[in-house]
């Protein structure tokens, strides 16, 4: 089996996605623009062969590559980067040569969020009241439906990148004023919390893994007022939330891939509302956090289901909660990090600086802590970013 990793070395922990692919016999073929000798020894230990591109945004280069591969290696398999950033490329390259996996055709469902909200709301999955907003009339329009405050966010984006909050009539004509040439959701802002359904599903669409993370605050808050976040998986899935999580995987015909969807639980009522869908891993250490929750391996269990072994864990059960803390440089804090490990002790199972990209939401310094109990789960964390 002939694989194709799309940045391989990004973000730094994906190194165990190449490594576990290879102890099933895949032959790894990576493909990016940073140097050979930049990458670390377990990925250079696990790829076949790299192919180094001057510019990873130059599709005629990624064309080339994949030609190269094909000559060499015969038939290409899968490909993948497990990046919500490389999405459309990916897409294009498997429609070009025909890989098996989310095609050109199919790209626009899951990178747009007004298609994504048509599809929810076709599966009977309730969304904010919103859509499209073109021009300043549309926006005030809604508004008289649903009032301030609104969230205006990218119909293409990553994450909180270029995304809004409009409280009044003056912030919205500044937006209008201002905003970038790209076409604008506008949403209802939602009063609650972010529950996610995360995941992984085998070859026929079964979801074989499932997880659930709960955030301290919203990813847009935490970018726009640059707070500290923490967030932690679940023990127990409301069934609720399994519920919907899995129409939406059915909706969206996940197969043989990790998925990251979220809803906001509504403060008050408690209904769940569809927020949007990423096709791949939530970023970060959380892949590693699914690993301290559960005493399983992930990347091994992804590696197996792409050679064909299926599943390898199905008796996983979540024996803990597991949190990221993170704190940011801007601040200053009580305790220093060897207060922090010698006052939590076996409670930190890991700790790193974060990624470049990662930081404006997850800090530039994060901690992981697992723990049966979620009340010492919570005390830990405040005291790492008091």
């Amino acid at each position: 089996m002939n694989f194709v990793f799309l940045s391989p070395h990004f973000p730094p922990n994906y190194y165990r996605f190449a490594v576990a692919l290879k102890n099933h016999g895949v032959n790894v073929l990576g493909l990016a623009d940073e140097p050979y000798d930049a990458l670390r020894p377990e990925l250079k230990a696990s790829l076949t062969e790299y192919f180094r591109v001057n510019n990873l945004h130059n599709y005629d280069e990624l064309v080339r590559a994949l030609g190269y591969f094909t000559h060499r290696y015969g038939k290409l398999d899968r490909l993948d980067s497990h990046n919500e950033y490389w999405l459309e490329t990916e897409a294009r390259l498997r429609t070009d040569f025909n890989v098996p996996g989310i095609r050109r055709d199919q790209i626009d469902r899951v990178k747009r969020k007004s298609l994504m909200r048509e599809t929810f709301t076709a599966a009977g999955i309730r969304v904010a009241r919103g859509g499209v907003v073109r021009t300043l009339q549309e926006a005030q329009e809604l508004i008289a439906r649903t009032g301030y405050p609104l969230v205006a966010k990218p119909d293409i984006g990553v994450g909180a990148a270029a995304t809004y909050k409009i409280h009044d009539e003056n912030e919205l004509g500044s937006f209008f004023e201002t905003k970038a040439a790209v076409e604008y959701v506008f949403e209802e802002f939602v009063d609650g919390q972010i529950y996610t359904f995360d995941g992984l599903t085998d070859r026929d669409g079964t979801p074989v893994f499932m997880n659930s993370l709960v955030y301290s605050a919203g990813i847009m808050e935490t970018v726009l007022n640059d707070d500290l976040i923490y967030y932690y998986t679940l023990r127990d899935i409301p069934p609720d939330l399994v519920d919907v999580g899995c129409r939406t995987l059915e909706a969206f015909n996940v197969r043989e891939r990790f998925f990251h969807f979220e809803f906001f639980r509504q403060a008050g009522t408690g209904e769940l509302l569809a927020l949007e869908v990423n096709m791949r891993p939530p970023g970060g250490l959380t892949t590693d956090m699914f690993n301290y929750a559960c005493d399983i391996d992930v990347y091994n269990a992804w590696a197996s289901i792409l050679a064909g072994k299926g599943f390898p864990y199905p008796d996983y059960t979540h024996k803990y909660f597991c949190c990221f803390v993170g704190r940011k440089d801007n601040r200053s804090y009580a305790h220093g990090e060897q207060e922090i490990l010698a006052a939590c002790g076996d409670k930190i199972c890991h700790h790193e600086p974060i990624s470049g990209v990662f930081r404006a939401a997850m800090g530039n310094y994060g901690y992981l802590v697992r723990s049966p109990d979620l009340d010492e789960i919570l005390s830990i964390a405040k005291f790492i970013q008091e």
